[in-house]
This record gives C-alpha cells, structure tokens and sequence, in this order.
C-alpha cells in the first residue's frame, strides 16, 4: 500500500480547479491518504471530506486541526464529522476510533491533539492565535475579569490531556501487536518538532505550536515498546522539519502554504 500524507491543506483558500489538481495528484500516487488536519473550516470540512472521499475512492485517515473549528464549536464539529464518517464508506475519523490496521506489521492511530500552553512562555507569549476568538470553547477567557490568561490555559491543557488520553488508550491496543505504527495529529507533540521558517519555535510561539501532553504519552510508549517503530506525522506550523526524538520515535512536521496544497511525502506499507 501507498500511502499518502499530507497536511494543512486549507481548502477553503483552494479555488475547485485547484482542489480537482490537488485530488487528481493524490489519486495518482497513493492507495490510501493520511491528512493532519487544517482541512477547511467548522461550516465546510465537511463538504470537503466528502468531495475528497467522492473523488479519491479511497480510504481517507483524517486528524482535524484548529482551523476546522473556526467560526463553530470543537464539540459540535467533532460530533458532525464523527457522524459522517459513520456514514462515508472511505473516512476514517481517528480522534473517534482507536487503530486501524493498514497490514499485518502496521496500523494508523491519530487525534486532533491541541496546542496545550505547557512549553514554552505562555504567561508572557505575546501571540494571540485567531483561534482564541473565533472558537467557541476558546473564547470564553475574554469574558474572565480576572486572569483571563489562566482560563484560557485551564481549557487548552484540557484540551491537550483529553488528545493524551486517547493515544494512552490506542497506543496500549497497538504497540505489542505492531512493529511499525503511523500516528497522525495535528499539533506537534514535541519542542524538537515545532518548525517554523526553518528554526524551532522560541518560546513566545511554544506554547501555541506544541502539545506536551502528547509528546509524553509517547515517549513513555516509545520507552516501553523499544520493537515498536513510532513515526508521527503532524502539522500546524506550516513549516517543515524531522525530528528524531528516541531510536524508535520520529516525528516529521509539513511544510504548508496557504492555497498550494501538496503531498508531503508517499509512504510505503509494507
């Protein structure tokens, strides 16, 4: 099997003949397609998951990414794109199943995952993501009187411990069966992986391009699984970079621009 990655496509700022050239390229080179997330926004990711599902034919593992929330609810959106993958033949939601089998030696696990404000400066980061304003669960922190900075924090930690949770959970299921597991999320779960503009993120921008939480249920899977063959596959920076964080745990983050999606690299399942 061929498998195809790709990331941060933000089809909301493809015109359709660039969407058809972006999905004709994916239909050419791969069986399958792997994308971590930044697929459109809260009131067209689905309408994009089902053109790419309509034209590829194919099965379509997906993470989503802070964009697919915009303008909506994080708990809305997963709930309607659950349920259309419930429905779709070729999607497959990882944030709502554990593993996928793709051969005997691999299976896929994935989750949204969320830039959880624990590396890095978040008290004195002057960045203020658009996501802080135009997603519901997020915006919230506006209406504190006082420390609006710690509420803010309290639901992106949240946010970042329910993604742990879930790979705990789908990396027990995976790693003493498989000798290789692809695991795709949105936001890098390591310092080492948040690429930007070919350098690591400082740590005005950390807390807004990693999730810890993540990156430690991994690394301890990885730890007590020294067989298993961890290689994540993440986004959200836009910048592209590899990061070899144990002998059998990798992370390679996409490089993105907006209206110019692409592959990112064709892997081989053996």
């Amino acid at each position: 099997m061929r498998l195809a990655w790709t990331t941060d496509i933000h089809l909301n700022f493809v015109k359709a003949a660039g969407r058809q050239r972006f999905l004709e390229s994916l239909s050419e080179a791969a069986d399958a397609v792997a994308i971590s997330g930044d697929i459109g926004e809260s009131h067209d990711v689905e309408a994009y998951l089902r053109e790419m599902q309509d034209h590829l034919q194919r099965p379509i593992f997906f993470v989503l990414g802070n964009h697919d929330f915009y303008r909506g609810s994080i708990v809305e959106t997963r709930s309607a794109v659950t349920r259309l993958a419930a429905q779709a033949p070729h999607l497959v939601y990882l944030s709502a199943t554990t593993a996928v089998e793709l051969s005997p030696q691999t299976a896929i696990i994935g989750h949204d995952g969320w830039a959880d404000a624990r590396l890095g400066d978040f008290t004195g980061s002057t960045v203020m993501l658009n996501d802080y304003r135009l997603i519901e669960e997020l915006r919230g922190w506006r209406r504190e009187v006082s420390h609006p900075r710690e509420s803010l924090r309290r639901v992106l930690q949240e946010l970042g411990d329910e993604a742990a949770r879930h790979f705990q959970q789908a990396l027990a299921e995976v790693t003493g069966r498989y000798r290789y597991v692809i695991v795709i999320t949105h936001v890098p779960p390591f310092r080492e992986a948040t690429w930007h503009q070919q350098q690591i993120s400082d740590d005005n921008w950390l807390p807004h391009f990693s999730c810890k939480a993540v990156g430690d249920v991994l690394l301890q899977a990885a730890e007590a699984n020294p067989g298993c063959q961890l290689l994540v596959l993440c986004g959200h920076t836009h910048g592209g970079g590899e990061a070899q964080i144990l002998d059998n745990l990798q992370v390679l983050t996409g490089e993105a621009e907006y209206g110019r999606p692409e592959i990112q690299r064709i892997l081989e399942i053996a």
